[in-house]
C-alpha cells in the first residue's frame, strides 16, 4: 500500500474528512514519526508495532559484481517491530489463506 492508497483508503472510510484533510494528517503524522526517529526516540502504537532506531556496527562488504572487499560504514537505520496483535491477525489470516498448502508460500502457477 502506498501514501497515497492510504489517503484513498481513509477519506472512503470517513466521510466526513475531504481528501485534502486526510492527506494532511497521513502527512503530518509521518513526518512525526520520521521526526521521533531523527532524534533517536522510539515510538510505540500499541496493537500495532513500534519503530525505533537501531545502530549498525561498521563491517567489510563484498562488490556483488567483483567481489572486492568494500568497508561499510556504521550506520544508523530505522527499524519496526509488529505488536503481538498485528503478528497474530497476520497469522490469522496467512493461516485461512494457505490451508492445505502446508509451506506457506505459492508456486507461480498458484499450486
Amino acid at each position: 500500500m502506498t501514501r497515497s492508497d492510504l489517503v484513498e483508503e481513509l477519506a472512503a472510510r470517513f466521510g466526513q474528512f475531504t481528501q485534502r484533510d486526510t492527506e494532511s494528517a497521513v502527512k503530518n503524522i509521518l513526518d512525526a514519526i520520521a521526526d521521533a526517529l531523527v532524534r533517536g526516540h522510539r515510538i510505540e502504537i500499541r496493537g500495532f508495532g513500534s519503530f525505533s532506531v537501531n545502530h549498525r556496527r561498521p563491517r567489510t562488504g563484498r562488490n556483488p559484481r567483483t567481489g572486492e572487499a568494500v568497508q561499510v560504514p556504521s550506520k544508523r537505520v530505522a527499524h519496526f517491530k509488529p505488536g503481538k496483535a498485528l503478528r497474530t491477525s497476520v497469522a490469522a489470516s496467512l493461516a485461512g489463506t494457505d490451508a492445505g498448502t502446508g509451506s506457506g508460500t505459492a508456486s507461480p502457477d498458484g499450486q
